[in-house]
């Protein structure tokens, strides 16, 4: 099978070195003599002529070289796995299916160099092992917890993968013994890098694995601000970035930027021109990570409440201050994502949102905006976000060796593409969605390698909103509902412990 994505730019990297020596080698006499006569001009001609074929056939073999040694770099790369007779492993024409909600049913032509060599490679592995494999929307985003559990209690002739959400059905299911322990599966080496996305983590119990994701991070939370409303306020917003990439952009210059920002710009003794506007429960849990914080937490001995230590709740008691004093208010009977209408607005300069706002809530947004990392608190020595990849499981009903192949299947599928190691699919999207190359370049950059776990979505009956979150206020202070919750949180996490 012909490699020719791959090829392709490995050969164009060749030629265009090859092409620049040429270049530096080449003849640097232009004079042209006083007076021309037709043989001149003939001798001209004819050595113009033998010059362009030379160039040619120099062209040629450049090209040619080139790709002779990109097809040898691709046949390097391309590592054939062998059995114990030493002939590629053969997953006897199986077809296998990474089911999600939002893959679409009919395949895509590739777009770009990556995506085409990314389809060759597949075509190659599916020609090498005898299966072949896709990734397909078949639930949809609601019912997915439930046709897993249906499956996995019935069983069924497909090889599936299950791309799974987190939340309370997905540790039922888990503790159910509805989930195949991945740690059993000698073809899967956790230790490699595209496994350190989180999942293995978040998907791991008394040392089995019960769930995995070979995708690139996928940063979550951080700090958009609106730039014309920053430069009406005398700040240039290019400072942002600045403060981040010095390590400066903390809590306490976010407060001394939002004092700056808010004001009542006509006098009239009515704030018109807020610091902020937010969904409340997205600024606490950002504050949370930001401090290295955590509403619980996981050791050696399982779960535990972290609810009360001192980085979440000094999170909690900041990110109570600034909500009070510099948060845009909700205005009477408004929807519940007021908030969203009013960033696009204008109506506060600062928001904490998740990356997929940008082409989201805000693709519409008439004020230019930025994105940057929240700012970091005190107990944290640089800034972090949550990341949360979706765990993707096999069902428990398989027998092993069908849960071997299907996962070695899942290893090949998701081995990085040779030739674009270091490519991120994800970010030909930031590119698209963002308003400056600074969001991605700098802020998710750099989110995608500082990124944390959080658990409390892998604790049944737990629902942070209700318990902390909702109705934080001066009257119901972070540590009173801290202390209201403590009982039912320990019974909830000694049952998630068991």
């Amino acid at each position: 099978m012909k490699k020719k994505a791959a090829k392709k730019v490995l050969a164009a990297a060749l030629a265009a070195t090859m092409a620049v020596s040429m270049v530096g080698c080449g003849n640097s006499n232009t004079e042209a003599p006083a007076n021309n006569t037709a043989n001149d001009s003939a001798d001209a001609t004819a050595d113009t002529t033998a010059d362009s074929n030379a160039d040619a056939d120099a062209n040629d073999s450049a090209d040619a070289t080139a790709e002779t040694e990109a097809e040898e770099e691709v046949a390097d790369a391309y590592v054939v796995r062998t059995d114990a007779d030493g002939n590629p492993i053969d997953l006897g024409g199986m077809e296998v299916i990474i089911r999600d909600w939002w893959s679409p049913a009919e395949k895509e032509e590739p777009v770009n160099s990556f995506e085409e060599a990314r389809e060759e490679y597949y075509d190659w592995i599916q020609e090498t092992y005898n299966f072949t494999i896709k990734q397909v929307a078949i639930s949809d985003w609601g019912s997915t917890p439930e046709d897993f559990l249906n499956y996995a209690t019935t069983g069924g002739d497909e090889n599936y993968v299950f791309v799974l959400r987190p939340g309370s059905e997905l540790v039922a299911a888990m503790n159910s013994g509805l989930m195949y322990d991945l740690a059993t599966l000698d073809c899967l080496d956790f230790s490699k890098d595209k496994w350190k996305n989180g999942v293995i983590d978040l998907m791991e119990k008394d040392g089995h694995i019960y769930g995995m994701s070979g995708e690139t991070v996928e940063p979550k939370g951080g700090m958009y601000f609106n730039k014309r409303l920053l430069k009406e306020a005398g700040i240039d917003p290019e400072s942002i970035y600045k403060l981040q990439e010095d390590g400066e952009w903390t809590w306490e210059k976010f407060e001394e930027i939002c004092k700056q920002v808010q004001a009542d710009t006509d006098n009239d003794g009515v704030i018109d021109r807020y610091a902020m506007v937010n969904f409340a429960s997205t600024f606490y849990g950002e504050a949370v990570a930001s401090n290295n914080g955590n509403f619980i937490g996981k050791d050696e001995n399982g779960y535990y409440n972290a609810l009360e230590t001192e980085e979440t709740m000094n999170a909690l008691n900041w990110a109570l201050d600034m909500l009070s004093t510099y948060d845009y208010p909700q205005p009477e009977d408004s929807e519940w994502n007021y908030w969203q209408e009013a960033f696009v607005s204008g109506c506060g300069a600062f928001i904490a949102g998740e990356t997929y706002q940008a082409g989201q809530d805000w693709s519409e947004m008439e004020d230019d905006f930025g994105f940057v990392c929240f700012p970091k608190g005190p107990k944290a020595s640089d800034y972090t976000n949550i990341i949360g990849n979706n765990p993707c499981c096999i069902p428990a009903c398989y027998d092993a060796d069908k849960a071997w192949k299907i996962a070695f299947a899942y290893d090949l599928y998701t081995e990085p593409i040779p030739g674009f190691e270091d490519y991120d699919g994800r970010d030909a999207g930031f590119y698209n969605s963002f308003r400056d190359t600074e969001s991605v370049e700098l802020t998710i950059a750099r989110m995608k390698e500082n990124g944390r776990v959080t658990y409390h979505t892998m604790i049944p009956g737990l629902d942070l909103g209700p318990d902390v979150i909702w109705g934080i206020s001066k009257d119901n202070t972070p540590a009173q509902k801290a202390e209201a919750i403590r009982n039912t949180w320990a019974s909830y996490l000694e049952e998630a412990n068991k």
